[in-house]
């Protein structure tokens, strides 16, 4: 019977169905002596209406690999699956359909339950939760009260994108080249009231901590770039112009502090720049000579995204504050003013001095702006015609007093000079920022929070949680940039947990990455409803040992959980400092035409459609083989087929060939002629899959398929046409498989091989490391430079022995008799 892979999986996918416990993870024993363990997980995925695509399946099929393997293996695996499912889709589909979030949810959680089932992946499904559950944001909301309590959450001002035209609040990735993505209105800046949670707090610890996990390179870089813990110095410029007879020195009610890791510099400090939300401009309001200009420039500025204003080899862009200027305190000159994009309002204090002879970015804005350039930093003692910065070390020149000294040693030397004078103090000074944790929207799990006139901000008490979201009539924004919860009088007013008079609830609500800051610890123990957690069972499971996600994660989901799972350290309710012991990321599978799968190029590759052509195990196994795990490839249908191939000629070797004993193999049976090949695969395959090389793993079962297809022994009874294989064989190669075929290798297991129970309940096969010794040699006889016979010798066989035995091989000695 052919290999039918519809028929197959739709069975084994029942028999799962059926037989649950084979997956679920066994919670630690009361009393004595503990199972060893694997918490294996994947990133929390939205549930999207546009259900899963291959890109999923990959990341979702190299761990289940490991979690088939693992148990195999002997070990207790934790392998859960969840759903993140508050978010903007949901809500704007709400606002277009009128549609409860929950109601789109629900159904897209069914789609990608049934999408995740049909690929056969092995999660314990009695663990699943989803972050919309009240009993789910329960505890969210808890831990956020602790926050609260700590001081670590607080409320502040911050800018929101703001559509004027639709009157809302929009999400970073609502916005498209400065324009709002709904009605193409340019988007503004507007400060509104937040939650912020003090991330920066735990700055120091994010960063030291990095060194002890096993994570990707690259991933621990972009982190501590997003911390961007720097030192220098705070110095000040005093500001001139700022009233019409200005003391000596400047304005000191107008003093300027700038951020610099660069201090040994500061003789090459040319000009100063602001950002265009650094409040001191609005103090200089009728002072500067060009405001409606600068006004202007500032209205532009607040158009363009962070990232956008950072750009490398973008335009520079900016404008001089006429009518101000700033001294220089290390030389007292006089220096011009400017703003412009390219400077944060949140990195140090919102301004830099600028010197361009040693920073590319200054230098080419100087050369725009027709401004000087001072070399201070020599690489040989030499002045010199710059014609780019010099941004390496050198000796200092250009420098007064401090002429001749390595730049290194003059910048602690240059901040206890300027500290002297009460001009300059050393500081650290991190890139990151505290969180802010509020967006102004209905699908969010609600702050615990009320107003109250009399106590200010109150927190509900733990018994009134859950607070719940509120029924109502529309999903838009309030028109002020405020959630829509604003316009619900009956849930926003409220008493005052505290005194009792009239109060108000928060109408913010929790941003998405709220509910996926703690999943991983809720799986451990999903339906407890006294504690978010039983602390013996997060002992016993924590770390997750593995987590695999993709790589945009890096700096926002993963450092939010680091930085909860510390707090969460701190006040007892974890065992561990970090949360995820090993990191990996899945690489992107491009479309057929080399480029990001995306609905507008129309080269998305549904999973659905694949499973229905070739089978679940076909795909599964095409996206191990496509390459290594953590780089990018290209899809390839032709690639696909192969794998179907493949998978056709494992299913007629075992269920095809009479299966034999390995004692009862006929003379030149299989046994004996694969036993090498068998070891050497049960090795390769065994150190690929702890290694992730699931590619060569595949490699390696191929070759071994063909050796056993290329040995076609007949049986003693003489039957000619007959095949067999050896038992050892045909339970090796299932066995070996099965993490990446489930569906292929239950079917043989349990129906050809007549085992009574699923495979995933035998044990991994161990190599004999004895067997992959060499023994014999294969010798090749050649007479006048032709092969005329092969024979196998053992190893250490003399030279003598061995010419012997060639020239008693009738197939040489009619070549060589008598000559």
């Amino acid at each position: 019977m052919p290999y039918n892979p519809k028929k197959i999986e739709s069975k084994w996918q029942k028999y799962w169905e059926e037989h649950p416990d084979i997956f679920r993870a066994a919670d630690p024993p009361a009393g004595g002596s503990e199972k060893p363990k694997k918490y294996v997980l994947d990133m929390f995925p939205y549930p999207s209406g546009e259900g899963l695509h291959v890109g999923h399946v990959e990341g979702y099929t190299a761990t289940d690999i490991l979690s088939r393997y693992f148990r195999m293996r002997g070990f207790n695996v934790l392998h859960p699956m969840g759903w993140d499912a508050f978010g903007l889709p949901a809500e704007n589909y709400a606002i277009k359909t009128k549609t409860h979030p929950a109601v789109s949810v629900a159904k897209n959680i069914e789609g990608f339950r049934k999408q995740l089932k049909s690929l056969g992946f092995s999660y314990d499904w009695s663990r699943e939760v989803n972050t919309t559950d009240q009993e789910y944001y329960r505890w969210t909301q808890w831990i956020f009260l602790r926050l609260f309590e700590r001081g670590l959450a607080y409320e502040s001002e911050a800018p929101i994108n703001y559509c004027p035209s639709c009157a809302t609040g929009l999400a970073n990735e609502e916005v498209v080249d400065g324009k709002c993505e709904r009605c193409g209105t340019s988007v503004e800046k507007k400060k509104i009231r937040q939650w912020m949670l003090k991330i920066t707090a735990y700055a120091d610890r994010l960063l030291r901590d990095l060194d002890e996990l096993d994570w990707p390179d690259r991933i621990k870089e972009m982190q501590r770039n997003w911390i961007g813990r720097s030192e220098g110095a705070e110095i000040i410029f005093k500001l001139v112009g700022t009233k019409q007879n200005p003391p000596a020195g400047g304005d000191a009610d107008h003093d300027l502090a700038v951020f610099t890791t660069r201090p040994d510099t500061i003789f090459g400090a040319t000009y100063v720049v602001l950002a265009p939300e650094n409040q001191l401009i609005h103090k200089l309001h009728g002072h500067i000579k060009n405001q409606p200009e600068v006004e202007a420039y500032i209205g532009e500025a607040k158009k363009k995204s962070d990232r956008e204003r950072q750009e490398e080899g973008g335009v520079k862009t900016g404008i001089k504050l006429e009518g101000i200027t700033a001294i220089n305190p290390a030389n007292n000159k006089k220096i011009p003013v400017f703003v412009a994009d390219h400077v944060l309002e949140h990195y140090g204090t919102g301004a830099i001095m600028a010197v361009p002879a040693h920073d590319k970015r200054d230098f080419d804005f100087a050369k725009k702006f027709d401004l000087p350039i001072i070399e201070v930093i020599s690489q040989d003692n030499k002045k010199h015609r710059l014609k780019e910065a010099y941004e390496a070390e050198g000796i200092m020149v250009a420098s007064e007093q401090f002429n001749g000294i390595w730049n290194e040693d003059a910048k602690s030397r240059i901040i206890v000079w300027l500290q002297a004078h009460g001009l300059a103090k050393g500081v650290v000074n991190y890139r990151l920022r505290d969180w802010i944790y509020s967006r102004q929207r209905y699908w969010g799990e609600p702050i615990p929070i009320v107003h109250c006139s009399k106590c200010g901000t109150v927190p509900l008490p733990e018994e009134a949680l859950p607070l719940t979201l509120p029924d109502v009539k529309t999903y838009k924004s309030s028109g002020t940039g405020e959630s829509p919860l604003v316009k619900m009088d009956d849930w926003v007013n409220t008493e005052c947990p505290r005194c009792g008079s009239a109060a108000k609830r928060e109408t913010n609500t929790m941003p998405q990455w709220a509910g996926s800051c703690w999943y991983y610890l809720r799986f451990i123990d999903p339906h407890n409803e006294k504690n978010y957690v039983d602390p013996k069972k997060e002992k016993y499971w924590m770390n997750v040992d593995l987590y695999v996600g993709g790589v945009e994660h890096a700096v926002l989901h993963l450092l939010y959980a680091r930085f909860w799972h510390k707090f969460l350290f701190d006040e007892g309710l974890v065992s561990t400092k970090e949360p995820f012991a090993k990191l990996m990321n899945q690489g992107l599978i491009l479309g057929p035409d080399g480029q990001k799968m995306s609905k507008s190029r129309g080269n998305i590759i549904n999973p659905d459609e694949v499973i229905e052509n070739y089978g679940a195990d076909s795909l599964r196994m095409y996206e191990m083989f496509l390459g290594p795990l953590e780089v990018q490839k290209p899809w390839d249908t032709r690639g696909i087929i192969g794998l179907w191939r493949f998978l056709s000629r494992v299913y007629n070797l075992v269920s095809e060939r009479e299966i034999l004993p390995d004692d009862n193999l006929p003379t030149g049976g299989t046994e004996n002629d694969t036993k090498i090949i068998r070891n050497k695969t049960i090795k390769k395959v065994t150190e690929d899959i702890e290694n992730f090389a699931f590619n060569t793993a595949l490699s390696a079962m191929m070759e071994y398929v063909n050796e056993l297809i290329a040995q076609t022994p007949r049986l003693r009874s003489g039957q000619a046409n007959t095949k067999n294989i050896a038992l050892s064989d045909a339970e090796t190669l299932t066995l070996l498989i099965s993490p990446f075929a489930p569906h292929l290798a239950e079917e043989l297991w349990q129906e050809k091989l007549a085992h009574g129970e699923s495979i995933q309940l035998a044990p991994w096969p161990a190599y004999d490391a004895g067997a992959l010794e060499q023994k014999e040699v294969l010798i090749v006889v050649q007479i006048n430079g032709k092969m005329r016979a092969t024979f196998k010798a053992p190893i250490g066989t003399k030279e003598e022995v061995v010419m012997a035995k060639a020239l008693e091989m009738e197939a040489v000695n009619k070549y060589t008799s008598g000559k």
